[in-house]
Parts: structure tokens; C-alpha cells; sequence
């Protein structure tokens, strides 16, 4: 298993239009092979005003996840992100990380 993250900080007067964006997006993950889930995060607003946001996309493998990077859905579900890069400070941080255990309310 594989988790993609994205962070971003956006300020508090962008957070609403951040949101409205994320929210109403096609992603178009769910025609990927190898996608489990996807989660959107909201963190607790700092003091100065902005708040720490952070997309997260569970895949099957690393391979899966690099395979949807490269696919047409990808560019698809990204192709206004230049247009949308002013509702956060500066580019989003991506980290990504392999799973060493999983423990479950399943298992």
C-alpha cells in the first residue's frame, strides 16, 4: 500500500473558495486501478490566519499511483491547477509514503 500527500496553507480569506474547489472537483480517481480512497483534510487554523489543508490518496502500490500520474485522468483532473495555485501559499508540499502496517477495525 501507498499514501500520496499534498500539502497546502492557505489563508483564511481563501479558505472557503479552497474548499468550495476541492469539494466540487472530479478527481477522476475512481476509473484508476489501484485507488482505495481519498481523504481531504482540514487542519486547525494558526494564529496568523491560515490553515493546513492535505490531500490523501491511498493506493494499492507505489506502482498504481505513479501509473496515475502518467494517465490521462491525471492531467484531466488537474488541468486548472495554475489557475487555482493563488487560493494557496506557494506550491503544494507532496510527500509520499509506504505502508509498513496496516491494522484495521476488519482485521
Amino acid at each position: 500500500m501507498f499514501i500520496a500527500m499534498n500539502r497546502f496553507t492557505v489563508t483564511k480569506n481563501s479558505a472557503e473558495a479552497f474548499e468550495t474547489l476541492w469539494l466540487g472537483r472530479d478527481s477522476h480517481l475512481k476509473t484508476m486501478d489501484g485507488f482505495v480512497e481519498f481523504h481531504m483534510l482540514k487542519g486547525p487554523e494558526n494564529e496568523d490566519g491560515t490553515r493546513l489543508y492535505a490531500s490523501h490518496t491511498v493506493w494499492s502500490s507505489e506502482e498504481t499511483f505513479r501509473a496515475w500520474t502518467r494517465s490521462d485522468a491525471f492531467r484531466a483532473a488537474h488541468k486548472d491547477a495554475g489557475n487555482t495555485a493563488k487560493l494557496h501559499e506557494g506550491a503544494p508540499t507532496f510527500e509520499g509514503f509506504s505502508v509498513i502496517q496496516e491494522i484495521s477495525a476488519d482485521a
